[in-house]
């Protein structure tokens, strides 16, 4: 059995493709825009988000050394970001690998344009 160098995430799997055409403004739009802004509302997450978009998959001890918190709080930060939807994780045995989810940032990108 070939072991993995616990350093090297597996990749994400293929986003979902695709325009989003629904509107940019608007109550639900609104409302959508504010939960995205709360959840990328803390520095940490930030940074978290920032990590995923340099290296295009992650494993969470990765995530865990780069930042200066625990790692149950690095959790805490990745599941209130999965829950937006900003990004997604897959399991690789023992490990989570976490990615970026595309079209929900495209999604911020427009929201947050449209003010």
């Amino acid at each position: 059995m070939k072991r993995r160098r616990p350093d090297v995430g597996a990749a994400c799997p293929p986003a979902a493709a695709g325009a989003d055409g629904r509107p940019v403004d608007g109550p639900a739009a609104d409302a959508e825009l504010a939960a995205l802004c709360k959840a990328v509302g803390h520095p940490a997450r930030v940074r978290i988000l920032r990590l995923l978009a340099q290296r295009n998959e992650c494993i969470c001890g990765q995530i865990v050394a780069e930042l200066p918190l625990s790692q149950s709080t690095v959790s805490q930060h990745l599941a209130v970001l999965k829950r937006a939807g900003l990004i997604r994780g897959t399991i690789d045995g023992p490990r989570t690998c976490y990615c970026l989810e595309p079209r929900t940032l495209r999604r911020f990108r427009a929201l947050a344009g449209g003010l």
